[in-house]
């Protein structure tokens, strides 16, 4: 079974894109599911457990065999409870649903670990530390289909005429989903990928779909987040030393604090300005999670400790500056229930409540005639092209792998198509089929 994960080319799509095959030779006790989708506006997930769910349990039958677990936990938001009564009547024997709280991140596996097992996975260590494997809903769909991953599931949100969650091929462009949208409402638009909380600006609206895109965010140009999004490094900084007043609340809602995790902030601002001892201050950045709650919600200021902390790592790995103490010390803090930021309250923060909250899932298939394929859209060494110039392929053909030996995942054409290599990519043109 682990062969055949691999072999389709199953990365974790909610994530960084581990390649699952990977962590499906672990051994855990138990197996959760991660149906949380913490960020605001994006709706995949749930539409996958609405429309997929065989797909979704049937892999995750193979994840709970694969790793030996004898009980799995589907982490859901209470709020949806047209997915929940959808859902359970399905659920084989040892698997069980946690409502979770709508609150951001709820999404964060640290965070989704002690809600559904009450346990607390240790500064710097993975979920497998407390007996438990995470596994994104789509992940496990893509394990249940039993096929190639050359399809993708996303949300397009925001400032769109019909907010929409579509399947598409692996490497189509941002454009051919704002069209599936309707288009923009907007005149003066900007754009996110992967949500407002932790994505990023794309280069343009050529870039292509890779197996790890979980939405398009779409916004007014004049949207506050835009220009969030668009300080420089340097403004970071310069800011950053000026302005922080030290309040500390960017600390004190850190979902990782509040798990007992040693990372403060404030003293990672703190740090910005004064030397030349800072090695006590910057060490607790290597275990931020980037989930952006500091800058985007605790700080009065509008700084930017969630950009500190993450420059700050190399600098802490470089010093050796990683937690040496016992798990067993690490305990959550006695008033982490009432510090959970509630998502409606961060939706209206960060002005998206004039936006329609919903992504319906659209039966069929986005159809687009021109795919490009990146070599590298997971977690390890880029795979190398098998296809060639000119090959024609279909859709499923195995066109790279990963070198031997080297942690990666197979890439699989996305649609019929003639073959074009380049650099770091494979251009599929099916212009002539």
């Amino acid at each position: 079974m682990i062969e055949h994960v691999a072999q389709h080319g199953v990365v974790g799509a909610g994530g960084a894109g581990f390649p699952t095959a990977r962590k499906l030779e672990a051994n855990a006790d138990t197996f959760l599911v991660n149906a949380a989708e913490c960020e605001p506006l994006l709706h995949k997930d749930k539409e996958l457990l609405l429309h997929h769910a065989e797909a979704v349990l049937a892999g995750l039958k193979v994840g709970m065999r694969c790793v030996g677990a004898g009980r799995a936990i589907v982490g859901i938001k209470e709020k949806y409870e047209h997915v929940i009564e959808a859902l359970a009547p399905l659920l084989p024997s040892g698997v069980e649903i946690c409502p979770l709280r709508d609150s951001y991140p709820a999404g964060d596996e640290f965070v989704l670990v002690y809600d559904t097992l009450g346990r607390i996975i240790p500064p710097g260590g993975l979920p497998l530390d407390v007996g438990a494997v995470v596994a994104n809903v789509e992940t496990l769909a893509n394990i249940g289909f039993a096929r190639p991953v050359t399809r993708k599931f996303l949300t397009v949100a925001g400032a769109v005429e019909e907010p929409v969650t579509l399947c598409v091929p692996v490497g189509a462009p941002l454009s051919a989903l704002l069209d599936a949208a309707g288009g923009a409402s907007e005149e003066e638009c900007a754009f996110l990928l992967n949500g407002v909380m932790m994505g990023r600006v794309p280069s343009s609206l050529d870039e292509p779909v890779t197996k790890t895109t979980g939405g398009l965010i779409v916004l007014p140009g004049a949207h506050p987040l835009v220009a969030r999004y668009s300080r420089s490094a340097a403004a970071v900084d310069r800011i950053g030393r000026s302005a922080c007043d030290q309040c500390s609340f960017c600390t004190e809602l850190c979902p990782r604090y509040l798990l007992g995790h040693p990372i403060e902030p404030h003293k990672a601002m703190r740090a910005l300005g004064f030397a030349p001892d800072k090695d006590a201050w910057i060490a607790g950045s290597l275990y931020c999670c980037e989930c952006n709650l500091c800058s985007l919600y605790s700080c009065p200021e509008d700084l930017d400790p969630r950009d500190v902390c993450a420059s700050q790592k190399p600098a802490a790995r470089e010093k050796g500056l990683a937690w040496s103490g016992a798990p067993e010390d690490v305990r959550a803090h006695p008033v982490i229930d009432g510090r959970r930021v509630p998502m409606t309250r961060l939706m209206n923060k960060l002005g998206l409540n004039r936006f329609r909250n919903e992504g319906p899932l659209r039966a069929e298939a986005l159809a687009v005639d021109l795919v490009v394929l990146l070599l590298s859209q997971h977690i390890g060494a880029p795979c190398e092209p098998i296809a060639r110039d000119g090959d024609s392929v279909r859709e499923g053909d195995l066109i790279a792998s990963p070198p031997a030996g080297k942690l990666g995942a197979n890439i699989h054409a996305s649609i019929d198509g003639v073959v074009k290599v380049m650099n770091d990519r494979i251009v599929i043109d099916g212009r002539g089929c």
